[in-house]
Order: structure tokens, then C-alpha cells, then sequence
């Protein structure tokens, strides 16, 4: 697999004379775009078969090697230029365009190829009727159909866009993956100088557009103590009651509605056996805002509580003793950073142009996509569903809804088209 070329800096692509509605609907027009679009339905029994292909390929958090493999042989037989596999485990395909080679910059199409589920869960994809059922279906069984519908429509048409299209299947979305596959990405000047805009296709459906990226910062605190018997070292420091002290504190912490702000306590463990002190406990902790500035005030008062709590345990004298041995850490698993795509943003102008022509009712939102990563840049990047519909997602009795799905992949293609311009 070759290197890929590393344009320059890359330049926002110039405003289209026409509005971004009435460009819309004459990309619509054109008969390669129709040819598309007859594509996509022609096709449907092939994307089904990919999807639960996909589907039925392990792709655990920082195990995503085997489902990485399997894109990368669909990139190369779909025709695709310069596919190769970066050293986290990024997937890349080009669709050249047909503009200046080492001056276009690229737009980027990407799908996250991991999922939450571990390596030893049960992949049993199952088909019923036009619902497809099993762990990873929709999330993100449909964002990476989807990509590979646009990457195979383009391939089988005669468009001809004046910018190249880079086709992305990247690690590290999900849970602790941490954005990782974006971020690095994002870290390489090769692709940070050369991206115009970020189309990110993500689950199922096509009425929303996440153009607001949602902050987010995971902790996991460790208490560690001596531990002891029950009975005979009873009075020394027990971190589960150190933790339980923590967190009585911190749920007491105002949560603001405006910005929109949460906090969560998801895994704790602990302890060996009901009658001994255990030597650790340690929880995870979530924390997310829509502002930068609340994740650090609540991360200031969750430290505060743990600080707090471990004081008390130490003051506190059992069976004459102070409780000195007792210690905690924190240690940062998670850092999401949040961001907001401009309100007069080119990608959102035509996305909203797209979905105005298509009479598809659409609300920007906020959510963690991978588009935190370049929307925290200042970057232009929109995460759109795949179409059709899904459901249950993070769960064994997820499904995806294949009818409907021609939509989304419209949807999609019309964006990519207009922010690539064609040449006609």
C-alpha cells in the first residue's frame, strides 16, 4: 500500500456564485448525480451484505485491526487510490479530484470502525425482515456502510468533483478510545493542512446534524489504604467509605441547565471479600458540558471531594488511631474537548441547502462525535447519520432498519458534491 500525497496548505474551497439552495438543486439535476442516486438502490442488497459482513468482524477498543483490514480490501475493490493503513489503525482510500493535484484540498468522508462491545462478545448478526440485528449494527455498522455506499456510487459514476474525496475509516471513537484515531489524524500536518471539510457519518438516520461538539472529561480515582481483617483491623481506613464520602460530596455539586452540564459515577470496584478491608477501591467518573469552562469547574469539585473525603479519614480516630495511611489519585482516562461550527459556516449552509431540496426535516444538536476534534480546531466538520433507522446501540439487542436508507445516502452525496464542487 503507497504513502499518500501531502498537498499544501489547503484553501476553503470559493463561494459558489448561486445560493447554497439553488446549487443544491442543480447538482441535482445533473444526470451522473441521478445515476447516483439509481446507484443506491441497485445497490442496497450489496450494502445489506457488507454491513453484516462488517458487523460479524470484532472491532473492540484498541482491537480494531481484523475490522480495519476488512475496510481496507472493500477501499481497494472499489477502486480506490492510495489506500493504506496508518500505525494506530486509521483507514484511508482517495477519490481523486480532478482540480490541481498538489494545491486541492480534500473534503473527508470518515466512519469510526470500533465499537464498545469486548472481544469475546457474541457477534451473532441476524437478519428479520428489513432489520438487521446483533451488537455494533447501527454504531457503527451504518456510518461505515454509508461510507462505502458514497466511495462506491462516486466509483461507478461519471462525476467528476474538483477536489479530491478522502475516504476514512478511523479507530478510537468510542468510550476510551478517547477520539484517538481523529486525533491523530488531525496531530499529522499531512492531513491537518490539507482538509477543507469533516462530513462524519455516525449510526443511523438522517434528522440530525452535529455541528456542536460536547465537552467531556473521565476520571478514575484510586483510594488505596493498608486493608486489613474486619475484626482484628477494624478502625483501619477503608477506601470504599473514603469513595462513598467522595461522592455523597460531589452529586451535592450544583449542575448548571444552561450550559447544559451532567456528571456520572459509572463503575466502582473494590474490596475481595465481605469481611476484609479492602486495600483499593476506585471509581469512574463522567463529566460533560457544552462549555469548556464548567468541565473544569466540575473537575475542580470533584477533586475537592476526594480531597475532602480523604481529610475526614484522616481525622477521624478508630480504635485510638489516626487514619494517615490512607492516599488517593486521579487519573485522567478521557479529555474530550468541546466546540461550535459558526453559524454562517459553509458545510452548514449546504447541508441545510441539502436537506431544505430533499424536504428532510433536520435539528443541529450537540453530542461526542469525532467531529470534537476539528470543530475544537476551528475546523469546518458536520457528523450525519447513514440513514435508515437504528436502535438499541451499546446493547447486545441493537438493530438497524435498512429501508429509508437511500435517503441518507443522498443526503450525504449531495454534501460531499457541493462542498467538492463538479466539474461538468
Amino acid at each position: 500500500m503507497t504513502s499518500t500525497r501531502m498537498p499544501a496548505t489547503p484553501k476553503i474551497p470559493a463561494e459558489i456564485e448561486a445560493s447554497p439552495e439553488q446549487h443544491i438543486a442543480h447538482l441535482s439535476t445533473l444526470p451522473e448525480v441521478r445515476q447516483a442516486c439509481d446507484w443506491f438502490r441497485a445497490s442496497e442488497p450489496r450494502l445489506r451484505q457488507w454491513q453484516i459482513e462488517m458487523a460479524r468482524v470484532p472491532a473492540p477498543p484498541f482491537g480494531e485491526t481484523a475490522r480495519g483490514l476488512w475496510l481496507a480490501e472493500r477501499f481497494c475493490e472499489l477502486g480506490l487510490d492510495e489506500v493504506h493503513i496508518d500505525e494506530v489503525g486509521n483507514v484511508f482510500g482517495i477519490h481523486p479530484g480532478e482540480g490541481p493535484s498538489q494545491t486541492s484540498p480534500y473534503i473527508a468522508v470518515s466512519a469510526h470502525i470500533d465499537t464498545v462491545f469486548p472481544a469475546d462478545t457474541s457477534l451473532d448478526i441476524r437478519e428479520d425482515g428489513s432489520k438487521l440485528l446483533g451488537p455494533g449494527v447501527s454504531d457503527n455498522g451504518a456510518g461505515l456502510t454509508a461510507l462505502l455506499g458514497i466511495a462506491g456510487a462516486l466509483q461507478a459514476t461519471a462525476i467528476h468533483p474538483r477536489n479530491p474525496v478522502l475516504f476514512i475509516g478511523n479507530v478510537g471513537e468510542e468510550g476510551e478510545g478517547d477520539l484517538r484515531g481523529m486525533r491523530h489524524i488531525f496531530a499529522q500536518s499531512q492531513w491537518q493542512d490539507s482538509i477543507a471539510y469533516n462530513v462524519i457519518l455516525d449510526g443511523a438516520g438522517t434528522d440530525v446534524i452535529i455541528g456542536e461538539a460536547l465537552g467531556s472529561r473521565r476520571f478514575e480515582v484510586t483510594v488505596r489504604g493498608p486493608g486489613g481483617h474486619s475484626w482484628s483491623d477494624f478502625g483501619a481506613p477503608n477506601p470504599i467509605v473514603v469513595l462513598a464520602r467522595a461522592i455523597e460530596s460531589f452529586s451535592r455539586t450544583p449542575i448548571p441547565h444552561n450550559p447544559k452540564s451532567s456528571t456520572n459515577i459509572g463503575v466502582i470496584r473494590g474490596g475481595t471479600s465481605v469481611n476484609s478491608i479492602p486495600e483499593s477501591a476506585s471509581m469512574r467518573v463522567d463529566i460533560r458540558s457544552a462549555s469548556a469552562a464548567e468541565v473544569d469547574r466540575l473537575e475542580a469539585a470533584l477533586r475537592s471531594a476526594i480531597e475532602l473525603a480523604v481529610e475526614s479519614e484522616q481525622e477521624t480516630p478508630r480504635n485510638g488511631l489516626r487514619q494517615s495511611s490512607i492516599t488517593a489519585e486521579i487519573a485522567t482516562i478521557g479529555n474530550r474537548p468541546a466546540g461550535d461550527l459558526a453559524a454562517d459556516a459553509q458545510i452548514l449552509q449546504v447541508i441545510r441547502a441539502v436537506d431544505k431540496h430533499l424536504d428532510n426535516p433536520a435539528q443541529v444538536q450537540r453530542a461526542s462525535t469525532d467531529a470534537n476534534i476539528p470543530l475544537s480546531m476551528g475546523r469546518q466538520a458536520i457528523a450525519l447519520g447513514g440513514g435508515g433507522r437504528g436502535g438499541g446501540a451499546h446493547t447486545l439487542q441493537e438493530w438497524f432498519d435498512c429501508s429509508g436508507r437511500e435517503l441518507g445516502l443522498c443526503r450525504i452525496l449531495l454534501a460531499v458534491l457541493a462542498l467538492t464542487e463538479v466539474i461538468e
